[in-house]
């Protein structure tokens, strides 16, 4: 019976280390987020998701299934990781404009940070038609909710104290002014994101603040619709 010709070598080739489930997968979602947000759901292959995460495709496939159910993971991973970072930098004990301050700031600092994470999420899942682009408008309903939360606490004290749905409106107008200006920065990266968070901040609360007050504008029209509560 022959011996194995490894057992004879002086310096037998080591076996490579048994990694955790988890630190396997997020070295796919590390690669694949790469990947997709460069190149797009049709045009990412898992040949190069698999060089750039240094796995091999079955391994791949065993831990995050198909290229579909990949990029699925991946949206599901990054979105939550920047409502996860908003949410947490929000304060509740300090005051509600000292709050949305904070959550605007982390969210367009995250965005410097992780650029292909917001690409992903931003461009490539609305995109990519479905299923991705449930993904992602499940995402901004979150942040839409998010944000209409912090609104409405803003107006617990004031002269009509609202709900957070009646926020949902205001919300969704902040979230999308956020994702146009992301756009806009995009084209000019001279910006800081301390700079942009500001100017958002003063759009959005310079006005927001009349309504904490009980002021709000109206055209002088006769035809003027009534007020929504």
């Amino acid at each position: 019976m022959q011996s194995d010709p490894d057992d004879h070598e002086e310096n037998p080739r080591p076996r490579s280390r048994r990694l955790p489930r988890s630190v396997r997968e997020r070295q796919i979602l590390d690669a694949a987020v790469e990947v997709y947000a460069a190149r797009g759901f049709h045009l990412a292959s898992m040949d190069e998701i698999s060089e750039v995460a240094g796995i091999s495709k079955p391994m791949i496939y065993a831990y995050l299934g198909s290229k579909e159910e990949l990029f699925v993971a991946c949206i599901q991973r990054e979105a939550n990781r920047l409502i996860e970072a908003i949410g947490t930098a929000v304060d509740p004990e300090v005051t509600p404009d000292e709050q949305l301050w904070r959550g605007l700031r982390v969210f367009f600092d995250y965005v410097q940070r992780n650029r292909a994470s917001w690409t992903l999420v931003h461009r490539q899942a609305a995109a990519g038609g479905e299923p991705f682009a449930t993904e992602f408008g499940q995402w901004r309903e979150r942040a839409v909710v998010l944000i209409a939360t912090l609104l409405a606490r803003a107006t617990e004290n004031a002269v009509r104290p609202m709900q957070v749905q009646q926020m949902e409106p205001f919300a969704a107008a902040l979230v999308g002014a956020g994702e146009s200006l992301l756009d806009w920065w995009i084209e000019h990266p001279e910006h800081t994101a301390d700079g942009l968070a500001m100017r958002l901040m003063n759009l959005a609360w310079m006005g927001f603040g009349d309504l904490v007050e009980g002021r709000s504008w109206a055209p002088a029209s006769s035809e003027a619709p009534a007020n929504e509560d």
